[in-house]
């Protein structure tokens, strides 16, 4: 057997069996404030958990409820209090693009459950998160499966030392800058995931809190799912960060969602070949490309980018000046592509409830802005692209590799001037 077919077998059966490699329990540590526990403190076991009411007929977001219920009752208290979270700023602003485990994300790690939980939890995610191609409960699936083909990648190379929990996760700036570079950039031409440090562990999603794999993913409610109450659901991992922020039984904030992949494309062992970032890549390609030589003038900008700006730790860092070309001076075609291009993103989310956010943007759409910087084909490190509306906030952008050092990878981020964290927090 080939080294590369080694590879992907390896990565596959990890994804497979991430639940039964790894029993023990994970609590969160790092200050993440605990909304419920109970732990039998005589026998020095964990106490049964909480049991909660499961709606099999429900539907939407009380669909999604139950669903979360249903998981935390396959929980003991000790577990559910590694689930259940305050519904704080630091709480809910506590992610990352990262593979730096729990010490920068709140909640249970995906490879300390049982099948039996493991399932319960996927079926949350599924019923909270879009229904298509390479969009929403699809796209998280496949960046999953990535970690775990970089694990075995990383495992099995030379390439890359392992994450450092410690390493940048800030925008960017200009490649070329020097220390003129504004206070908040990390002004260089590499990743701001590249690793460093000892090589992660082996075994089922890379094993520790640490490194890749599809083990090392979180997932938290902060405060209690409900109907009626405010909560939000946050789950992530290396290169992924939902953040769905409900209220009184609707979502009132699907952002911010970061997403990143790394390979960008790989075939696994079966023939079936995954590509996870390829419906927003190309949206963004059909838009730029129906750009005029005077149009693609406007729309450029003056900066140059190695990471997107509003990445982890920038909540409310919008720029106070609108850049680019006015989506409102464009032709009926082009601002169909606009929309066609934001939409991979709105489709984190539900299906319904992105619909509804497309028609938010589409009216919105003449005061949308669309920017690039480097080039427009996204195949060069540094190649950007951004979307600016009163509402949304859309960055992709070029990367070179980390492991798979002969390629480009992608960082994206989507955002909501508005509605990031469910309109909770005021950010200065």
């Amino acid at each position: 057997m080939s080294r590369e077919r080694t590879r992907l077998v390896r990565a596959k059966r990890t994804w497979r069996g991430i639940a039964g490699a790894v029993t023990a329990v994970v609590l969160v540590g790092g200050g993440f404030a605990v909304a419920n526990a109970s732990t039998d403190t005589q026998t020095g076991k964990s106490a049964a958990g909480v049991k909660r009411p499961v709606d099999k007929k429900a539907t939407g977001v009380g669909a999604v409820v139950s669903a979360a219920n249903e998981f935390l009752n396959t929980l003991d208290a000790d577990q559910q209090a590694s689930t259940l979270l305050d519904f704080s700023q630091a709480n809910a602003t506590a992610w990352s693009n990262l593979p730096c485990g729990s010490s920068c994300r709140p909640g249970i790690q995906l490879g300390s459950l049982t099948d039996t939980q493991l399932a319960a939890a996927m079926k949350v995610l599924k019923l909270a998160t879009g229904t298509g191609k390479n969009t929403g409960y699809d796209q998280i699936t496949q960046i999953i499966k990535a970690d775990d083909v970089l694990n075995a990648a990383q495992s099995t190379s030379s390439a890359g030392p392992a994450p450092s929990d410690t390493a940048s996760s800030t925008a960017s700036a200009d490649p070329s800058a020097t220390a003129t570079a504004p206070p908040t950039s990390t002004a260089t031409d590499a990743p701001t995931d590249v690793p460093t440090g000892t090589p992660p562990s082996g075994g089922a999603g890379g094993g520790g809190l640490g490194g890749y794999g599809s083990g090392v993913y979180f997932l938290a409610f902060l405060g209690t799912p409900s109907a009626t109450g405010t909560w939000q659901l946050h789950f992530g991992g290396h290169h992924l960060a939902l953040n769905l922020t409900y209220k009184k039984g609707k979502v009132a904030g699907s952002s911010p969602f970061f997403v990143g992949v790394e390979p960008s494309t790989w075939t696994d062992d079966d023939g079936t070949t995954y590509s996870p970032l390829a419906t927003m890549r190309n949206g963004l390609l059909a838009l730029t490309g129906s750009l005029s030589t005077e149009q693609l003038a406007t729309a450029k900008l003056s900066e140059s980018f190695s990471d997107v700006l509003l990445g982890p730790g920038q909540d409310g860092q919008f720029p106070e000046t609108k850049e680019g070309i006015k989506a409102g001076s464009l032709s009926p075609k082009q601002k169909a592509l606009v929309l066609k291009a934001i939409h991979p993103w709105i489709a984190n989310v539900d299906d319904a409830t992105a619909k509804k956010l497309m028609k938010t943007y589409e009216r919105e759409l003449n005061e949308t802005y669309i920017a690039y910087s480097g080039g427009t084909a996204l195949d060069t490190q540094g190649d950007y692209v951004r979307i600016d509306g009163p509402g949304v906030w859309v960055e992709f952008v070029c990367q070179n590799g980390v492991v798979y050092r002969d390629q480009i990878h992608y960082h994206t981020v989507y955002r909501d001037h508005t509605s990031d964290y469910g309109s909770e927090f005021t950010f200065s």
